[in-house]
């Protein structure tokens, strides 16, 4: 295990990033974001909560890789629903490519159960000042790449008979809340509507235990990112993503590629309304 690495905004720690490499394997032990947190110090990760000891603050996790478990916890089969399996995989650090205060880039290795390399991935974290009051802004950009001699699936719970439980890639745990948290985009508002609705964006504002505010607004970086649907979950668990295999599986031919990219706004003040939310975004953009 490595020390893990800190991003920074000025002189401000804003976000610890962990190889995950000391984690039980059940987990699917990766690289992670948490704490990550508000210019002021509010918190808006989880990792390891008791409800899903396998979610992992910010990461990228997918529970059906050519039938090996990256997510961690029990696995979705078809006519049988959840299943302890000992199929885990694992993420594990190939080499640093970049390691700066504010910027972050990597080449990860996707180990299989039985030790071999499935996917390599590239991924480049960045944390950067933008001209809104109270907020920065981390972009997260990966590019899996399959490296054996034959087509490998990405699939999910759903592609594998649970009907609208797309979750896989990148995911962002929620910390928990008192009944606060509050989730919208452009063209729908609460947990029902946006779930798995296709949007440019997706904001999530609640309270702290302090009653401090914030604000998490996360856009889609690319055209092939933009096409997956949000995965969202608030009253069971608070967490949201966005889903690479909503209900089928994506196919990565051997040599294939696969990149999604993802920015994300972090305010100390809540969202009220969507104009609010794309004057934030246009100006994190500049």
């Amino acid at each position: 295990m490595t020390e893990p690495a800190t991003l920074r905004v000025g002189g401000t720690a804003v976000a610890r990033y962990d190889d995950g490499d000391g984690l039980d394997p059940h987990l699917a032990p990766r690289p992670y974001l948490h704490p990550v947190r508000t210019l002021d110090g509010i918190t808006v990760t989880d990792a390891c909560p008791a409800d899903h000891r396998w979610h992992l603050g910010v990461s990228v996790a997918v529970q059906d890789v050519d039938r090996t478990n990256f997510w961690g916890g029990r696995t979705y089969v078809r006519d049988r629903g959840y299943q302890g399996l000992d199929d885990h995989g694992r993420v594990v650090r190939g080499a640093w490519l970049e390691r700066a205060p504010d910027r972050l880039e990597e080449r990860l290795d996707w180990v299989g159960r039985d030790g071999s390399v499935l996917l390599t991935e590239h991924r480049a974290l960045r944390a950067s000042a933008v001209p809104v009051p109270g907020a920065w802004r981390l972009d997260l950009v990966f590019t899996l790449r399959n490296v054996t001699d034959r087509p490998i699936e990405l699939g999910s719970p759903a592609t594998n008979g649970r009907d609208r439980a797309g979750y896989g890639g990148f995911f962002w745990r929620l910390p928990a809340h008192d009944g606060s948290l509050g989730v919208f985009t452009a063209d729908a508002s609460g947990e029902e509507a946006v779930h798995g609705t296709v949007s440019g964006w997706i904001a999530v504002t609640a309270a702290d235990p302090d009653g401090r505010e914030w604000s998490v607004v996360i856009e889609h970086g690319d055209g092939p990112s933009a096409r997956d649907p949000w995965f969202v979950r608030v009253a069971g668990y608070p967490g949201i993503g966005a889903s690479l295999a909503w209900a089928t599986p994506v196919s990565l031919g051997a040599g294939g590629e696969l990149r999604r990219a993802f920015g994300a706004v972090i305010v100390n003040a809540r969202a009220v309304d969507t104009s609010q939310v794309e004057l934030w975004l246009r100006r994190a953009r500049l």
